[in-house]
């Protein structure tokens, strides 16, 4: 094995990066930050938007910093969010942002034309309200031009690979989280996608994980300085396929949460799992490295905290995440629990007054420190986690020995414990980078210097140090969660 670097761009919901990866001979990956940036987002003409010109003048100042050789380039980013090209190459318009809010009661109406039964057998996905269906129902709906102005529909990373190549294809686990893809059929679900009005004619060639898209085109490498013929390869284009390929694991006993903005938490698997249970537990099946399927369920995560920090920050009290981590571990325990996915959670703006209200609404105390509310947001996650669990469990009838946690979250040491408390199992926290990891490490699955992907967890097991944390304290865990699931049923049958 000779050396090679590979160059991953890893965009979450709260900040991106270019990330350059070394792969020497040894077998050891070696990881360097060359550029961070905040995601840039805006609100126009009353909508959430991504700025896609700062994000792609970004990408090509990550790509500047990165330096050469390179032996690849790839790009994951967050789920569900798409860019409409037209016929001459053109983009139309601004992408929009998942938590805007354009797709309220767009489900209900979806339900009147297609039972949500029949999307569900279609598609095998989790229902939430922002899935790029509904995106799309919405433009249905309000009788969009860019519907008919476009010739073709790019997910994030696909439409970061176009403007990198020129090629207009999507990536298996970007696609998948669409809701508009079919993984019984293995191609997007054109006819339920017609009865909804959404026209397919505008959904790409659909590629595997480790495909090279194309080489880097002149004109952006004569922008940045670089060579031409560099291969620009599709990884796993959803940041959590990615992420999941670069869980340290060993055999099939254990379970993963990717952990950041969104927690998603599942297994992986070889075949979907479309059936009266994952509809009734609403978990889904979306695409992963290798073919696999991630059977697992979408949790509001650490946007609880980030809303948190910002709305502090709005009163005048400025917080890092670890002090506000070290302000809950000194707040008592169990003040309030919340439904992490309370629909009211979904959108920016003011968290503690949200947490607040929830709190009256199921006739609990509320916070009344900052460490208080980070600690109720910590604790809930934990029992969340728990929830889903007890639902993986049931749906694949047999018991999950351990839980891997990875991504920007696994450095919540607080969090880790708690999870290990709640779910009394023992919890792996590693690697942070996870996202970029398994990005780097498909590309060199393309390029063949890694041949599968065990060898890939081999190279992560080898590279990245893990921290193990035991269950302990778990009886008042169990206090907590009868109250937990209370709370949640209640909530339901209002």
């Amino acid at each position: 094995m000779s050396t090679h670097n590979y160059l991953a761009f890893d965009l979450g919901a709260e900040s991106g990066r270019a990330v350059l990866g070394t792969l020497d001979f040894s077998g050891r990956l070696s990881l360097q930050e060359k550029h961070r940036f905040a995601n840039p987002t805006g609100r126009m003409l009353g909508h959430l938007h991504w700025n896609l010109l700062q994000q792609w003048e970004e990408l090509k100042t990550g790509l500047r910093q990165a330096g050469e050789p390179l032996a690849g380039i790839g790009v994951d980013t967050w789920g569900v969010d798409f860019g409409l090209v037209a016929g001459d190459g053109s983009i139309l318009g601004f992408p929009y942002m998942y938590r805007d809010d354009r797709t309220e009661g767009m489900m209900e109406q979806a339900f009147a034309r297609v039972p949500r039964q029949t999307i569900f057998e279609h598609t095998g996905i989790q229902f939430m309200r922002f899935n790029s269906l509904f995106q799309l129902f919405a433009m249905v709906q309000a009788n969009s031009p860019l519907l008919e102005a476009a010739q073709t529909l790019l997910f994030m990373p696909d439409l970061f690979n176009y403007l990198f190549t020129g090629v207009r294809k999507s990536e298996f686990s970007i696609a998948t989280t669409s809701q508009m893809y079919d993984p019984r059929r293995k191609q997007w679900a054109t006819e339920m996608l017609q009865q909804l009005g959404i026209p397919p004619r505008i959904l790409p060639e659909i590629v595997p994980s480790g495909t090279v898209v194309g080489a880097l085109s002149a004109d952006v490498a004569g922008e940045c300085g670089i060579r031409s013929e560099i291969p620009v390869i599709a990884p796993g284009c959803h940041d959590t396929a990615s992420a999941v390929a670069a869980v340290p694991a060993q055999g099939q006993d254990w379970c993963y949460i990717s952990s950041g903005t969104w927690s998603l938490m599942g297994v992986e698997i070889d075949q979907p799992i479309i059936n009266d249970k994952t509809l009734q537990y609403n978990y889904t099946n979306e695409g992963g490295v290798g073919g696999k399927i991630r059977l697992l369920k979408n949790i509001m995560g650490l946007w609880l905290v980030q809303e948190c920090r910002r709305q502090f920050a709005r009163e005048g009290h400025e917080h890092t995440y670890a002090e506000l981590t070290q302000l809950a571990e000194r707040a008592a325990e169990f003040v309030a629990i919340i439904d992490p996915d309370h629909a009211p959670f979904l959108s920016p703006g003011d968290m503690p007054g949200k947490i607040e209200r929830f709190c009256r609404q199921t006739n609990q105390p509320g916070p009344t420190t900052r460490g208080q509310y980070i600690r109720a947001c910590l604790e809930s996650l934990a029992l969340t986690y728990r929830r889903t669990l007890a639902g993986l469990e049931d749906i694949l009838g047999h018991k999950i020995g351990t839980i891997h946690i990875v991504g920007g979250g696994s450095q919540n040491q607080l969090l880790n414990q708690m999870t290990a408390d709640a779910c009394a199992r023992p919890v792996l926290a590693g690697p942070v980078e996870a996202t970029a990891i398994g990005n780097i490490l498909v590309q060199a699955m393309a390029r063949g210097q890694v041949k599968s992907l065990t060898e890939a967890r081999r190279i992560v097991q080898a590279s990245f140090p893990v921290n193990r944390y035991e269950p302990r304290d778990t009886a008042k865990w169990d206090q907590a969660y009868s109250r937990y699931c209370q709370i949640i049923r209640a909530r339901q049958e209002q």
